[in-house]
């Protein structure tokens, strides 16, 4: 399971009139910890935003799952409970998650979540669809272990050398002492 932090930027940028305004925003990302999810919100929003900016707020959220699309022009925050029926007691057992959905209204959304949520085992209701502050989501991606260029994989290892380290060596006798 991923767990999801909100971390609030704020930094000035160019209005539709072409003025210079403060904003503050709120992305979304997946990390382990406290300290990652700081260093790949600085890392993401480098290549974004032009001039400084302050990482204001980092707080962890309670989604569990996201709901991405490819059209839509903003996320929103879904309520979704759970019904089951425990045997033992006789009653009837509900429990609530929040799911984050991109979509481009409250309907759609609605119909995506419900969507998404077919084939569940359990019965499920929504409590209600919220649009979200968050701007952008950043999952998690692993980078890909790039090797330097002066270096070359050894063959089925995970260690990487530089041909350099072999070439025109020569072992002198004097290298090493006489036992």
């Amino acid at each position: 399971m991923n767990t999801w932090f909100e971390c609030t930027a704020k930094y000035s940028k160019m209005d539709e009139n072409g003025r210079e305004k403060k904003v503050s925003e709120t992305y979304l990302l997946d990390a382990v910890s406290f300290t990652e999810a700081e260093t790949r919100i600085y890392k993401e929003l480098a290549t974004m935003v032009t001039g400084e900016f302050t990482v204001s707020r980092i707080a962890r959220t309670k989604l569990s799952e996201i709901i991405p699309a490819e059209i839509g022009d903003r996320w929103y925050k879904a309520k979704v409970t759970f019904i089951t029926f425990d045997e033992e007691s006789g009653k009837e057992k509900r429990i609530s998650q929040f799911v984050l959905v991109f979509s481009d209204n409250v309907k759609s959304a609605y119909d995506q979540v419900i969507e998404a949520m077919k084939g569940m085992m359990a019965d499920f209701e929504i409590g209600g669809i919220t649009e979200s502050p968050i701007v952008d989501v950043f999952p998690y991606v692993p980078e890909a272990q790039k090797i330097p260029e002066n270096l070359t994989k050894i063959s089925g290892g995970d260690f990487a050398i530089a041909p350099s380290d072999f070439e025109d060596e020569t072992i002198e006798e004097e290298d090493y002492p006489e036992v």
